[in-house]
């Protein structure tokens, strides 16, 4: 029998001066996990878009249970959307969509 995958979801909160889609920040994700851990690693994440707030700059994402802190230590090493200067923190981790957005 084949087991699903089990998924985590992060809260991210982008600080920046200048405004910004969502295409951007998952493509910087991307990115900074390929440059970290290689298209493998960039694979194995299975960073997916869930929810985006471009009033707050908040937006939430979808990623593989196993690649948890991976993916944290890429978010953690952004420094540049759009070649301009930004930080993304994140906020919170869940392991469901629901209980992510009662702690938001």
């Amino acid at each position: 029998m084949i087991k699903r995958e089990k998924r985590r979801y992060l809260a991210l909160q982008v600080i920046t001066d200048f405004p910004i889609n969502e295409r951007i920040i998952i493509e910087a994700i991307h990115i900074s996990i390929s440059k970290l851990f290689g298209e493998y690693g960039n694979s194995k994440a299975n960073i997916k878009l869930v929810k985006y707030f471009p009033e707050k700059k908040q937006l939430s994402i979808r990623c593989s249970h196993f690649m948890l802190v991976k993916v944290r230590a890429a978010i953690a090493s952004i420094l540049a959307l759009d070649n301009k200067p930004a930080v993304v923190h994140v906020v919170d981790v869940s392991g469901t969509l629901k209980a992510l957005t009662k702690k938001i």
